[in-house]
């Protein structure tokens, strides 16, 4: 763990585990390309090999959350720190970003014609509200007027709010009750919330053959949502308070090969009694994440180059999640009207849409996100000492 912070902190704030940092960075670039292969599937109507299982970074986050969130405010409880506060610099710290995604997210919705993916218009009115309760991250239920796309989203104007939902909620829990638990109280929900997630994935409860759920009100999806974000979040907490490290020579490039590798594995067909499917993302989750984060947490960078890397990634992390679906939604919608289904026929589209939405990242975070919750910071937080 290195002395020296961030760009994107402040100066109250703990040292950073810079290569937790980083992989958080390689984790959201893997999101994009995955979200890129699955506007083929959805424009085609037919499964498209890719980066199969680019949802489980999700699960990744929330465990680095957890594990952060333990790490800068565990300590600080009864000292400086009241839950007012932890609830303002959580959501200075997240809430902007969420506001930039929907905007950018009606402005693509516009842009695309105000219309449904089966064509049906929308209503200026129904979009406001749709703007509206993204902005304060209010989620849609399916069928609803201000459910725009037609696909069933929560959050319709930027899909991927979803996650940011359920980290609130991780976050409402952490302050009210999960910091109380003892090590051994902490440790049964994580083998609780374990076990349920682990029957969830691989009996398949959800019907979708796969651990991708959370992102829609639709049937069990809740549910799954939750057990997503409380068993990892806890396992990220559980993880701090019993951390020590373990030395490993190199273990963000092998972390690195490691996510790339578990992404791109095809999805697992198959299914009698269980998903091989689900088995597969349940040994990712429980034991291969949190094994790659203790490490990465044991670890520090050792040049410049190497520490530069770190903190670029670790800086458009947030952003890049939550400023490329608006763009995906323009992506598929080129699909689709040009009737061209495959990588090969599109590749520089796509690569296109990619290096677009890494520098729409970098510049949202350089003349919004960071200038904003400085000022924020400025003018809602008194005290020092505190992480935002």
């Amino acid at each position: 763990m290195q002395n020296n912070t961030f760009s994107t902190t402040f100066a109250d704030s703990k040292p950073h585990y810079e290569l937790l940092d980083g992989l958080r960075g390689v984790a959201a670039l893997l999101v994009v390309w995955y979200h890129i292969f699955e506007g083929y599937s959805f424009a085609g109507n037919k499964p498209v090999e890719g980066i199969n299982h680019g949802y489980l970074a999700v699960d990744f986050f929330f465990i680095l959350s957890g594990f952060v969130i333990a790490y800068a405010y565990d300590d600080r409880w009864g000292k400086s720190l009241t839950k007012k506060d932890f609830f303002k610099r959580r959501l200075i710290r997240l809430h902007p970003m969420v506001i930039m995604g929907a905007i950018f997210g009606v402005i693509t919705f516009i842009v695309q014609g105000g219309v449904q993916w089966d064509g049906t218009h929308i209503a200026n009115s129904a979009v406001m509200i749709a703007l509206l309760l993204a902005m304060f991250l209010i989620p849609a239920y399916p069928g609803a007027s201000y459910e725009v796309r037609g696909n069933g989203e929560m959050f319709p104007l930027n899909g991927p709010s979803w996650s940011l939902f359920f980290e609130y909620i991780g976050n409402i829990l952490y302050a009210l009750f999960i910091r109380r638990l003892s090590n051994i109280a902490l440790t049964l929900l994580v083998a609780i919330s374990g076990i349920a997630l682990a029957c969830f994935a691989i009996f398949d409860v959800s019907g979708y053959g796969y651990i991708g759920v959370g992102w829609t009100l639709d049937g069990v999806n809740f549910l799954g949502g939750f057990l997503r974000m409380i068993f990892p979040f806890s396992m990220g907490m559980l993880l701090w308070r019993n951390f020590k490290p373990v030395k490993i020579r190199g273990i963000f490039w092998i972390s690195t090969v490691v996510l790339f590798a578990l992404f791109f594995v095809p999805e697992i067909e198959g299914k009698s009694l269980i998903s091989f499917n689900g088995l597969f993302e349940t040994i990712c989750i429980i034991f291969i994440f949190p094994t790659i984060v203790w490490l990465a947490a044991s670890g520090r960078t050792t040049d410049r180059k190497s520490t530069a890397i770190c903190k670029f990634l670790g800086a458009i992390s947030y952003p890049l999640y939550m400023v490329h679906y608006p763009f995906m939604y323009l992506f598929y919608g080129t699909l689709i009207n040009t009737r061209l289904y495959t990588f090969a026929e599109t590749w520089q589209v796509a690569l296109t849409i990619y290096i677009w939405n890494i520098v729409l990242a970098y510049i949202t975070l350089k003349y919004y996100d960071e200038p904003f919750r400085k000022w924020l910071s400025s003018k809602f937080l008194k005290k020092k000492g505190l992480k935002t």
